[in-house]
């Protein structure tokens, strides 16, 4: 049998749905078969999670390092950072002490990633506003990431089906998005991408990169990004003998990527990237008023650590209440042990 990958599982925001998807995804025997799952945040919280999703046949069991680890279905080993005051946590809002807790489960997975205690990372959603109410002033997972493993080229890559998107920039205004769209930086994601793929498995990707103005600019007519640095970017890209296609309007790119046109597209901003993969990912149920799916994952690529997650936030509204759905948190374990396996295989040749 091959050697089972260790991913570490953050457990998000504490006030969040990020508990109780935790114990709703870890309560299927597949994860257990496919990996050793270890969840790096507050066990008090979890105990509680296995109450409200109505799973108390799963055992929380507090650990304080990763080597005292069981890793037995039905028994959730959780490192207990003991940062959160179980009667004074208020599901479904933003405070001082989730958005600590948070930011410490984040800090800590990375530490034991960039130790080589554990193969993989996965982390649930936590909240902007609380992590930067409690003094850590990030805009976002990616970015704590890259700062903790000394990454400057880095880019965010979400996956639903057969659907990838990477990202030329992502938090920031669309006005300063439209600035980002260099040639240096779109060779930069597209070299990512094509890698990304690899690492995958695919063995020989196709890349489609988006245009940034409606009808890829129209040749000159409606902007000259296109002109002046999307296309000499795949140029260079083509001579390094990558397979890229592009730029393609915006508004095609994605349906003929579902087509199965390309393995994985290169976006030019966040929504241009984030809309078309959540249409797809998250389905409403419109007569029973509930999430059917809230599918995909985020990936940060370019890191020297494995990172996937959930690809969707906190989702305040439903903390407590039991029906949040697990399947992005699968995913991400999914994708987590794919990239895990690959990074290590790289490592030893």
């Amino acid at each position: 049998m091959s050697e089972k990958m260790t991913i570490g599982i953050t457990m998000g925001d504490p006030a969040s749905i990020g508990p109780e998807i935790t114990v709703k995804a870890l309560a299927n025997r597949s994860v257990y078969e496919a990996c050793n799952p270890v969840v790096i945040g507050d066990a008090n919280v979890m105990e509680a999670a296995t109450k409200i999703v109505g799973r108390e046949d799963i055992k929380i069991r507090a650990i304080d390092a990763v080597s005292e680890a069981k890793y037995e279905f039905g028994t959730i080993d959780v490192l207990d950072m003991k940062l959160v005051d179980i009667d004074k946590l208020e599901r479904g809002k933003v405070s001082v002490m989730a958005g600590d807790a948070a930011f410490q489960y984040v800090k800590r997975v990375i530490e034991l990633a960039n130790a080589g205690e554990i193969d993989g990372t996965v982390t649930n959603a936590f909240n902007k506003e609380a992590v930067n109410l409690a003094g850590h002033h990030y805009s976002g997972h990616t970015e704590i990431y890259a700062e903790m493993t000394g990454t400057k080229k880095y880019t965010m890559l979400l996956a639903h089906e057969n659907l990838r998107v990477v990202h030329v920039s992502t938090h920031c205004s669309l006005r300063d998005a439209c600035d980002r769209v260099k040639k240096d930086r779109v060779l930069e994601v597209i070299r990512i991408a094509n890698q990304a793929c690899l690492d995958l498995g695919i063995e020989k990707p196709r890349v489609g990169v988006a245009g940034l103005n409606p009808h890829s600019g129209e040749n000159g007519l409606f902007g000259r990004e296109e002109i002046e640095e999307i296309i000499p970017a795949i140029e260079a890209a083509r001579s390094e003998g990558i397979t890229v296609d592009g730029p393609v309007p915006p508004d095609t790119i994605f349906s003929k990527a579902r087509g199965g046109w390309y393995d994985i597209v290169v976006a030019m901003y966040h929504d241009q990237g984030h809309i078309p993969l959540k249409v797809i990912g998250f389905v409403y149920n419109q007569a029973e008023k509930k999430w059917d799916a809230v599918a995909g994952v985020n990936i940060t690529l370019g890191l020297p650590i494995v990172r996937a997650s959930v690809d969707h936030g906190t989702a305040f509204d439903q903390a407590g209440l039991g029906v949040a759905n697990e399947l992005s948190l699968m995913n991400a374990i999914d994708y987590g042990i794919r990239l895990a396996k690959s990074n290590k295989t790289r490592r030893t040749k």
